[in-house]
Order: C-alpha cells, then structure tokens, then sequence
C-alpha cells in the first residue's frame, strides 16, 4: 500500500451505516416471533449447529416464532469456518423448503452461513462470486429478512457486515458483504448466553476485545468506530472474568453480549488488522476455532503494533481499567499489551501449538497473513518477516520486546 493510498485512508471517505435494528434484554427472545412476522416473513429457516441445537438452545426461539404464526424449518448442519459447500446446501433447503426469511441461532458460523445463503437465494450464481475481492461482483440485491439470535458473545456477526466463508479448494477464507447482507434484526437475550461453557466465554469474549482493539488502532479508525470499540473494551474488562467464573451471572453475561455487539459495530465496513489477518489466513488452512485462534494471537500482536498508535493503545489501557495516570504515554501502551498477555493466561486460553498450530510452518502461514486482506488496516506496516516475528512470539521462539 503506497503512502498516498495510507493517507487517503485516514484522511479519505468515510462511512458508518447500521442496516441492524438492535433489541435486547433479559427475555427478549419472546418477542422474536412477532418481530419476524412485521418483517414479511411467514416460514424462516432456522440456522444454527447441531451442538446448539440438541442442547435444546433454540426451543424458545422455535416457539416464539411458531406463537406468532411464522412457520420454522430447521437446519442444523452449520460447521465452524462454514465451507461454500455448506451454504450450497443451505441455499438448497431454503428454496426447496419454500421459505421467505432467516433466522440465524448460535455463533458466528451459524449468522456468517445465514448471511450467505441469503446472498444465494438473492442473487446468480454462488456465493464465491461475490467474494469482497478485485474483480469480483458486489452485492445488488437485499438479502431475504434476517434475524440474528446470538448465543455467544464474540463475533459480533450479528450486526457486521461481513460473512467469512471457508473457501476449501484455495485453503481460503474470504469475506462476502456490504450493508445489503446485513441482519434486518438482532434480538440479544443474555439468557440464551448461559449454556456457554468457561472456554468458550473466554475465547469469544477476547474476540470482541480483539475486534474492538484492532478497530481503535486500524488505519481506517473514524469517531463512530473509536467510541463503541472504546465501550466495547471497557465492558469486556468489567465483565469477562466475571462471565468466565460463573456461567450464570446475568449481568456479567449481559455486559459481555452488549460488548461483543458494541465490538461488531467497531467493524464498520473496513479492514481490522494484523491479528485477524492471521487467524482468518491460518482459519482456512487449519481448522482453528477463529475465537481462539484470535486470542492466542493478540499479546504478540499488540506487542508488534504499539508503536504504530502509541497515544491509541495508551487509551486502550485506560479502557481496560489500568491507572495510567503517572504513566508515559509510552509506558501506558506497553501495560496494554502486558493487560492483554495476562487476560489470555488467566482465561485458560491454550496456546496456537496447543490448538493444532505447527510451529515449523512459520513461513507458510506469515506468507499467507501477508495476502489478506485485512493487513492494510494494521497501524504498523507489515511485511512477510514481520509476520514471522509475531508467529515465533506465538509460539515462544523469540524474547519479548517489551
């Protein structure tokens, strides 16, 4: 990225646009089944995955929706990093199904697959052609009503923009979105965060922390962004342990879902940065749980980026509760990252060798990061080497700078 294109891109066109209406609160889900009627739905396909549904997490959203009237076919085949193959599926039972909108339950695998199917059923071909890539088709038609009913606090794909799909042929996952694949409706009912288990109330929560950073410190950052990125963290940071410790603390959990949302909204339309470059590069060639991969990612990462926005990462810190007030700017920023190191050990987050990573392969994945293309939002420039710095800080291979 050339220097210009770097100062147009701080200085340049921006835009902030929430296709989402947000509702929330303690039992909101009861009112899901009239929501979708005034949306023109009449019969749903509900998406989520087998281990959310046998758990019986979706039996008060079936039966909120089938009070008000609106029919549900069920498909709980959703994978996590959802294939293309997966959304082929989807878009076939949706039309063979005869339904005219979406729900989506669960994850971020579960909204992402709901998103491209709604591309499918809306458009030509399939979802690959149009893949946020040069050369490819933007999205030109709405997608059919989507209701996105989260039961983790992470991704914050129900109000992104972004569905990531797993493209398995190219070891590839790439981004489909744009404000017409946006969710019509995102109902967040704490209540329906309770079945989350410590690991993962750990790993999804620091993937809203690491949406929030990576969007504060990008190159693309804007007011709008700057302020729910700075809430998100600051919640996450009040509530996260909390949440972790005992599954069944309303508040903490209702805290965590607003910060993940928060976090979501953080996203904008642009590029975040290095950490999800390289979980998003390393998702499509090793099958990775994206929350996880995130977190053993974001001490390293924020070590390697301080210097880019020294004044931002100082503020982070605040955000997270640490008293920087006899501190330098600089020393402020270096807590940040220490703040981030910690959270990880505390949360039980297994390192990337423990979740599969081969620490030999060090060069393939750095090259892959490079050509993502969420590496030109990083606030500090990156190259290939760069990368490998950040991975063998992953996997211990070299001392911390800080």
């Amino acid at each position: 990225m050339s220097m210009h294109m770097k100062v147009e891109s701080m200085l340049g066109y921006h835009t902030f646009e929430v296709p989402t209406a947000i509702k929330h609160g303690i039992g909101a889900i009861q009112y899901l089944g009239e929501e979708v009627k005034n949306l023109g739905a009449s019969k749903v396909m509900l998406v989520t995955d087998p281990g959310i549904y046998n758990a019986g997490v979706t039996k008060p959203v079936e039966e909120s929706l089938k009070a008000a009237g609106v029919d549900v076919a069920v498909f709980n085949r959703v994978e996590p990093n959802p294939p293309t193959r997966l959304i082929g599926e989807g878009s076939t039972f949706y039309k063979e199904n005869g339904c005219d909108g979406l729900v989506a339950v669960g994850g971020g695998s579960s909204m992402d697959t709901a998103k491209a199917v709604g591309v499918e059923v809306s458009h030509e071909g399939t979802v690959l052609d149009y893949e946020a890539a040069e050369g490819k088709k933007p999205l030109e038609n709405r997608i059919p009503p989507l209701a996105t009913i989260p039961t983790t606090a992470g991704t914050g794909s129900e109000v992104t923009q972004w569905a990531v799909i797993t493209d398995e042929k190219r070891e590839y996952k790439f981004n489909t979105g744009g404000p017409l694949i946006a969710a019509h409706l995102t109902i967040i009912d704490p209540k329906l965060h309770v079945s989350m288990p410590p690991h993962v109330t750990a790993m999804t929560g620091i993937d809203a922390i690491a949406h929030a950073v990576e969007c504060y410190t990008m190159k693309y950052a804007q007011p709008v962004t700057d302020a729910v990125a700075l809430l998100a963290i600051e919640y996450a940071a009040t509530y996260i342990r909390r949440a972790f410790a005992d599954g069944e603390d309303l508040e903490a959990r209702y805290g965590m879902s607003q910060s993940a949302m928060l976090a979501g909204l953080s996203y904008g339309s642009e590029s975040a940065g290095a950490a999800h470059a390289m979980s998003q590069s390393l998702g499509g060639i090793v099958p990775v749980a994206h929350g996880q991969c995130v977190a053993a990612m974001m001490g390293p990462v924020m070590e390697f980026n301080w210097k880019g926005a020294p004044g931002r990462f100082a503020r982070i810190a605040q955000a997270f509760g640490i008293n920087t007030a006899d501190l330098s700017t600089e020393e402020a920023a270096k807590a940040a990252v220490d703040y981030m190191y910690n959270l990880v050990e505390e949360l039980e987050v297994p390192t990337l060798e423990e979740q599969g990573v081969d620490p030999t392969q060090v060069e393939r994945w750095s090259k892959a990061a490079m050509d993502d293309p969420q590496t030109i939002g990083n606030p500090r420039d990156l190259t290939v080497s760069d990368y490998e710095w950040i991975y063998k800080r992953c996997f211990n291979q070299v001392e911390k700078t800080i």
